[in-house]
Parts: structure tokens; sequence; C-alpha cells
């Protein structure tokens, strides 16, 4: 658990992060360098979800021996999946990182929403809807292996 205590706002006690595949942790389906290594220490604190279409069919390779659940979504209504996946695990529990236009929901679901704007571009809802947004998912999951970042960006 990560627990974040935002002055003069909700304090959160995370248990789940719950992540966009392409876009978010990988472009062109390959995994950022640094992801590994973050995602590693933050599976420390929290469980880690990664859900997905799974556009490029690599992604049990890629995160084959680690503890992480995968959840490879269909085609149809990606965006009410994603949410679904914030609702089963607990809401107030989840951290959400994501870039897209079916990232939306599941962003304005979770107790934290995190929107990342890197090479593939970022949904402009995404803008609206997450707490914080971030250039870099590195520095999207740094902020939760430093929740006093957190704490600054979203303090009131």
């Amino acid at each position: 658990m990560i627990p974040i205590d935002i002055p003069g706002g909700n304090n959160l006690r995370l248990e789940h992060l719950v992540l966009d595949f392409n876009g978010t942790l990988a472009l062109d389906g390959q995994l950022i360098p640094g992801v590994s290594e973050r995602l590693s220490q933050l599976a420390g604190h929290l469980s880690i979800h990664i859900v997905t279409a799974d556009t490029f069919g690599n992604v049990a390779r890629i995160f084959e021996g680690t503890p992480y659940r995968i959840v490879v979504l269909g085609p149809d209504r990606q965006d009410q999946g994603k949410q679904q996946v914030i609702r089963d695990l607990g809401p107030l529990q989840c951290a959400a990182m994501g870039n897209g236009k079916n990232d939306v929901l599941m962003l304005g679901e979770a107790a934290l929403g995190i929107g990342v704007i890197q090479q593939e571009g970022g949904f402009p809802g995404i803008l609206t809807t997450a707490d914080v947004v971030c250039t870099n998912v590195l520095d999207g999951l740094d902020l939760l292996t430093n929740p006093l970042r957190l704490a600054a960006t979203l303090r009131n």
C-alpha cells in the first residue's frame, strides 16, 4: 500500500496500479526503457494490473515471469472494460495511468488518475479527467514512489 496525505484534500491509500500498455508503458509495442525497473519497485507496494487490447500480441511475453496481472480486452468498448477493472478492484484503492481516449473513464474512476502525453500523443479528454498529467511515463511512475511530489501537486 502507498499512503498519500494531501494537505487540504483527500488522503489516498493506494493498493492497485492499473496501467494502459501502448502509448503509456510502451511505444509501438516495445516497453519504454526504465519502465520495467520502476514497475518492479512499485510491485513491492502495489498490485500491478496492465489492461490492454494487446495490439502487437506481445504483452504476455514482455511481462512473463512478473507478478503483474494482464487483462486483454476485446475490440469493443475498451473504455468501459478499463473502467470495470477499476470498479472491480475498488476505485478508492486504485491509481490509473493512461494516454488515450479509451483511458478517460478509467482515469476518472480511479482515486488517482495520471494522464501521460508522450510520443504517441494524448487524447485531450485526459487533461480534464486526470488528477495529474505528465509528459513522461517515468515521471508518472516516480510520483508513486515519491508521494510528496503528488501531495505538492494536489494540495488545496
